[in-house]
């Protein structure tokens, strides 16, 4: 999805400025299934601007520059449905721990084990927050979906991670060829 849209999206749950919606994408429900940079946010909301999709409400801050609170329009939330019902673009997995891994027979079996253990150490910390916001009460269907197939997914990758980090250990032990410096 384009920036735009899910800009939109978040406006949905309430007003918010372009700080508000980078951190939906960073510890709130969007968290989990989009990235959104503020070098983009702010270029895409001056676009929805100027397409009357959103308004924007300016708040004096005091030694701060304006606060700029932007709203959702009945046009912006057409505009959102019909993306909505645009077909959907694969899924893509991206992940520096995964690119780490491709190299993985280059790297020392200590050094590889520490990534492993890292790996799992931020694994186990995303189920547990996962898991707590699931028993803390009541949420949306859509946020409580979300968070049920994030933690399917984290508790999948564990898994797959400990049931295989011995295989991927011991092929790091085989002589390697040298790398060029």
């Amino acid at each position: 999805m384009d920036t735009k849209t899910l800009c939109l999206g978040v406006l949905t749950h309430g007003d918010a400025s372009g700080y508000e919606i980078k951190k939906a994408f960073e510890d709130g429900p969007f968290g989990h299934i989009q990235e959104i940079g503020f070098g983009s946010i702010y270029p895409a909301l001056a676009q929805l601007l100027k397409d009357n999709l959103v308004t924007v409400t300016q708040y004096t801050q005091e030694g701060r520059p304006d606060k700029k609170v932007y709203s959702l329009t009945a046009t912006g939330r057409l505009f959102l449905l019909d993306a909505l019902d645009e077909p959907t673009e694969p899924d893509k997995v991206r992940s520096d721990f995964l690119f780490r891994m491709m190299f993985a027979h280059l790297l020392s079996p200590s050094a590889l084990e520490a990534m492993i253990d890292e790996r799992m150490a931020v694994l186990t910390e995303a189920i547990a927050g996962l898991e707590q916001r699931a028993n803390s009460g009541f949420a949306p269907a859509s946020e409580t979906f979300i968070d049920g197939y994030a933690l399917a997914i984290y508790r999948a990758m564990a898994d797959y991670i400990e049931e295989n980090r011995y295989q991927l250990v011991s092929a790091s032990l085989l002589p390697q060829r040298a790398v060029a410096e």
